[in-house]
């Protein structure tokens, strides 16, 4: 996995962050893995990998995501530059669902550790993670199988899925549209409102919009190609955009939110908006649970 060496990362945080991981545990984790096999089993021919993908650095990563290295190092990285606590700031997700769903899909999932919260806050419901990186992928089901939970992985693109129409009672995506341009975004929240029933809902847990015009210096330190634009936005007004209603945002931290909206149903109009500040839950599952080699390697 190359990285630039010239980064803000590269020069100043990842040395800190090295001296927090256990970069033997994580080597030896890489190396029991046959990733292009694993990965081969997700890989999709009918998958594209669009340019904006493909074209640009994630974190001063060459590559971005499409490479083991990625999805071996996400974890123990993540851990460190979500603030302030990764596990509470995904459980804002958790806590902000409203409906009860029987199907989900997480867009975007990564290694899955969003999408692993979601199965154990719903243990009855069918999960599907997507993601364009099938290595990533492969960790993630790693991180399924320790826990023990029963998750569907599937190698897509969120801006066009191969799932019906009303398929899924709620949908997700974490730390996702800070990394996509805006179209993109807003081609994500029109292939969500097609695939969630009436009444369904959408959750979006990312960066705070606010926070990052008002602080220029963090998005230098992000690393993400995209990110500017993110914070220019508005994923309210994008939510509307495509037609969700009873539209909130929460401020998780000052450093993150979660934007939720619903799926209008067809001659109702009880649906109302209410907004607040987020309160943590004070029965969070932590993610070391989740056999991630960022939380006491298992390999």
């Amino acid at each position: 996995m190359a990285v630039r060496q010239d980064t803000i990362w590269e020069r100043f945080l990842s040395p800190v962050v090295r001296l927090l991981i256990d970069e033997e545990s994580l080597r030896r984790y890489a190396e029991s893995v046959d990733w292009e096999k694993e990965s081969a089993s997700f890989r999709r021919d009918d998958v594209t990998i669009p340019s904006y993908y493909t074209s640009q650095n994630f974190h001063g990563i060459e590559g971005g995501y499409l490479n083991s290295g990625a999805a071996v190092t996400y974890d123990a990285i993540t851990q460190y530059v979500v603030p302030p606590n990764e596990t509470w700031v995904r459980q804002a997700l958790i806590d902000a669902i409203i409906v009860q769903p029987r199907r989900i899909l997480d867009l975007g999932c990564g290694t899955g550790s969003t999408t692993l919260m979601l199965k154990q806050a719903f243990p009855q419901a069918e999960v599907i993670g997507l993601d364009l990186s099938p290595y990533m992928l492969v960790r993630a089901e790693h991180k399924a199988q320790s826990a023990k939970l029963d998750i569907t992985w599937r190698h897509g693109n969120a801006e066009k899925t191969v799932f019906k129409d009303a398929s899924f009672d709620l949908v997700t995506a974490s730390l996702l549209f800070h990394e996509t341009p805006p179209t993109v975004s807003q081609a994500i929240l029109h292939e969500s409102f097609r695939l969630l029933v009436e009444g369904g809902q959408i959750l979006i847990l990312d960066g705070n919009q606010k926070t990052l015009r008002q602080l220029e210096w963090l998005n230098d330190v992000f690393e993400e190609p995209y990110i500017r634009d993110y914070a220019a936005g508005s994923v309210d007004a994008s939510m509307g955009t495509a037609g969700f209603a009873a539209v909130q945002t929460q401020d998780i931290w000052w450093i993150n939110q979660v934007t939720s909206g619903v799926k209008p149903i067809l001659g109702d109009n009880t649906i109302k908006k209410s907004v607040g500040q987020y309160a943590r839950a004070t029965d969070n599952n932590d993610l070391e649970d989740f056999g991630s080699p960022a939380f006491g390697t298992k390999a």
